[in-house]
């Protein structure tokens, strides 16, 4: 079996391939991606795994919740040192394509964590 941290790094880099198939360029790989991107992923492997039957939705309210505790807030744009983040949002508001990451993310730790 995996370890967490394992789990969040398949889990970012998926993420990064969606991102780059829909023409966003700008996520890292994981090991260049900063401290607290990590960290986030390794958190929403650990809610998934905690709750495996919650909807992707709750990945995101969880996600959401994280970034409040850290101080970030709704932006335009992705702004790490403003703590900033378009999809600081209700899962219901964020755009499919958004959607999508959630449930890829999801996905990907139900498959890797299942025994």
């Amino acid at each position: 079996m995996l370890t967490t941290e394992q789990i969040a790094k398949v889990c970012h880099e998926a993420n990064r391939a969606y991102c780059e198939s829909i023409g966003d360029m700008s996520q890292p790989t994981w090991e260049a991606a900063p401290e607290w991107q990590r960290r986030s992923a390794i958190v929403g492997v650990e809610f998934n795994i905690s709750h495996p039957t919650a909807p992707a939705s709750a990945s995101h309210e969880s996600w959401l919740d994280e970034k409040t505790r850290d101080g970030w807030k709704y932006g335009p744009v992705k702004n790490a040192e403003k703590k900033e983040h378009p999809c600081f949002v209700t899962y219901a508001a964020l755009p499919v394509e958004q959607r999508r990451k959630d449930a890829l993310f999801k996905a990907v730790v139900g498959a890797l964590s299942a025994e």
